[in-house]
C-alpha cells in the first residue's frame, strides 16, 4: 500500500513537471516573439525622429475604436506580466524540486555538464528582471531621465545613450547580452520539453537558437551603439 502511495506521488510529482515545463516553454516563446517585435520597433529610430515617434505613437492608438486609448497596449502588457510570472514561477518551483531530487556528490558532476548560460539561467532572470524596471523607468515613464526628459520617445532614447552617460550603455549592453544567453538556453530547453530535441535534429536546434538569438541581441545593441558613436541622433 504505501509502495503503491509513493508510485503514486510520484506519477503525479513528473506529471506536474511536465506542466511547468510545458508553461514555460509557452510563456518563453510568448517573450521571445515580443522581444522580436520591440526590437523590430527600436530599429525604426535609423528612420528618423518622425518615423519612429509615429510609430511610438500609433501603438497607442492601435485597436481604436474598439479598444479605448493605449488599451491594446495595456492588454499586451498584462499578457506579458501574466507571462513572465508563469514563467518565473515555474522555473522557481522547478528549480527547488530539482535540488531537492539530485544528491549532493553529483553536483559537481552534473556542473560541469551544463554550459554557462544553462547555469546563469537563475540569476540571468533575476537581472534581465531588474533591469526591464529600470527600462520602463527610463524609456518609458521617463522617471529616470539621463541627457533631459523629453515627450519624444526618440530624443529620450538619443539622450539615454549619449557618450557622457556610458554608463547607461554599459547596463543596457549587460542585460542585452544575458537576454542573449537567456533566449538560447530557453529555447533549447523548450525544445527539449516538447521532444523536438531527438538525435540528428539537435545541431539545427542549436543553430536556429544561436542565430535567434544573436539578432535578438544585435538588433537591441545596435540603436544604443550607433547613438554612442554618433551615427544617430
Amino acid at each position: 500500500m504505501a509502495n503503491s502511495t509513493l508510485t503514486k506521488q510520484r506519477s503525479e510529482a513528473r506529471r506536474s513537471s511536465v506542466a511547468l515545463k510545458s508553461a514555460m516553454a509557452v510563456t518563453g516563446a510568448i517573450l521571445v516573439l515580443f522581444l522580436i517585435a520591440h526590437m523590430y520597433g527600436n530599429l525604426n529610430v535609423f528612420a528618423g525622429q518622425e518615423t519612429f515617434d509615429n510609430y511610438s505613437h500609433h501603438l497607442r492608438e492601435l485597436g481604436e475604436p474598439m479598444l479605448p486609448h493605449e488599451g491594446f497596449l495595456w492588454i499586451m502588457r498584462v499578457a506579458l506580466l501574466a507571462a513572465i510570472l508563469i514563467h518565473i514561477y515555474s522555473a522557481a518551483v522547478l528549480t527547488a524540486r530539482a535540488r531537492k531530487a539530485r544528491p549532493v556528490r553529483y553536483v559537481k558532476h552534473k556542473s560541469v555538464q551544463q554550459t554557462y548560460a544553462s547555469r546563469t539561467m537563475r540569476w540571468g532572470g533575476v537581472i534581465i528582471a531588474l533591469y526591464v524596471v529600470f527600462h520602463i523607468l527610463h524609456l518609458t515613464t521617463n522617471t529616470i531621465a539621463p541627457g533631459g526628459k523629453s515627450d519624444s520617445p526618440y530624443e529620450r532614447l538619443v539622450n539615454g545613450f549619449q557618450p557622457e552617460y556610458w554608463y547607461v550603455t554599459l547596463i543596457y549592453v549587460a542585460a542585452v547580452v544575458l537576454v542573449g544567453m537567456h533566449v538560447r538556453h530557453g529555447i533549447w530547453s523548450a525544445c527539449a520539453t516538447l521532444g523536438l530535441n531527438r538525435e540528428g535534429r539537435r545541431r539545427t536546434i542549436n543553430a536556429i537558437a544561436i542565430a535567434i538569438a544573436a539578432v535578438i541581441t544585435v538588433g537591441f545593441l545596435l540603436p544604443p551603439f550607433s547613438v554612442l558613436l554618433g551615427l544617430v541622433g
